[in-house]
């Protein structure tokens, strides 16, 4: 019998934040989007997808502040992820920001401001200014994998997507 000190990632918070647009110009409009995998599909289409002011069905990840101008104080989207809590037929967790493309082509390098942060209680486990992305449309940011021992483990993952919030849903698992 062997135990391990190890507790995993439990629960973690990812904020995002933007500049808003320019006078006069349409508003920027970036969404955090939550994808979770089970054993069966790790990596093709998601269970089930959290975004829009929307939770999960056992209400395991909530986003819990959703902006569509990047306008306000602090971070514009907050998204929780209670991974300790959520049934071990889940087996992966991708988190996202797609840019909405209502008004044309954006890209992040076309966003002024943009930061996404992922924290554990007080420990920063990544951030990110999508610098390494600018030319993207959707980016993954995080991924929460369950290991062998049921506990939850961390791995920053930015990569860029040129697709639109619909297409991004669907090519974000892609290993």
């Amino acid at each position: 019998m062997s135990s391990s000190l190890n507790r995993g990632v439990e629960k973690v918070e990812v904020t995002l934040k933007w500049d808003p647009s320019p006078l006069g110009r349409p508003p920027h409009d970036l969404d955090i989007v939550a994808a979770t995998y089970t054993a069966e599909t790790p990596s093709d289409r998601p269970a089930y997808l959290v975004h829009f002011d929307s939770r999960s069905p056992d209400g395991t990840i909530i986003l819990e502040r959703e902006s569509r101008t990047g306008q306000g104080f602090g971070s514009d989207e907050v998204m929780t992820l209670e991974l300790d809590r959520l049934s071990s037929d889940y087996v992966r967790v991708v988190v996202g920001v797609a840019i909405q493309q209502r008004e044309g082509r954006r890209t992040f390098g076309d966003i002024s401001g943009p930061s996404i942060r992922v924290v554990e209680g007080l420990a920063e486990l990544t951030t990110s200014d999508f610098a390494e992305v600018a030319a993207a449309t959707a980016a993954t940011i995080a991924e929460f994998s369950r290991n062998e021992s049921g506990t939850w483990d961390f791995r920053p993952s930015v990569r860029g997507f040129d697709a639109d919030p619909q297409e991004f849903t669907e090519q974000m698992g892609t290993v």
